[in-house]
């Protein structure tokens, strides 16, 4: 199966669990997702998913400044960002709940 289509639908929600716990750059938050077994997330999604979240007023940033490099623009939940975690969350629960249902044959009719 194609876990393209199911990322795209779920990478919200995987970027502010990743947060949740710790501040993260972006290239920090891809190693983190992937290392979670994201393997097939890109660059461009993940990023993008940031500047959409933050404009969602779901994250606030701050920049740090490196000494290898460019300074580092850190994403962090704030209160609202929680929160739509944790709506988020309990909707995937039920519907990845739903689907284990389903595929282990107890969600099948009478």
């Amino acid at each position: 199966m194609d876990t393209t289509q199911l990322l795209k639908g779920v990478l919200d929600l995987a970027v502010l669990a990743v947060l949740k716990e710790e501040d993260g750059y972006g290239y920090d938050i891809m190693r983190r997702l992937r290392t979670a077994g994201l393997d097939e997330v890109g660059d461009a999604s993940v990023y993008g998913t940031l500047r959409r979240l933050y404009q969602a007023g779901l994250l606030t940033t701050y920049v740090v400044p490196s000494e290898s490099g460019p300074n580092r623009k850190y994403y962090s939940l704030n209160a609202a960002g929680r929160d739509h975690l944790t709506r988020s969350g309990k909707v995937w629960r039920s519907f990845a709940t739903t689907m284990d249902m389903l595929l282990d044959d107890r969600g099948r009719a009478a």
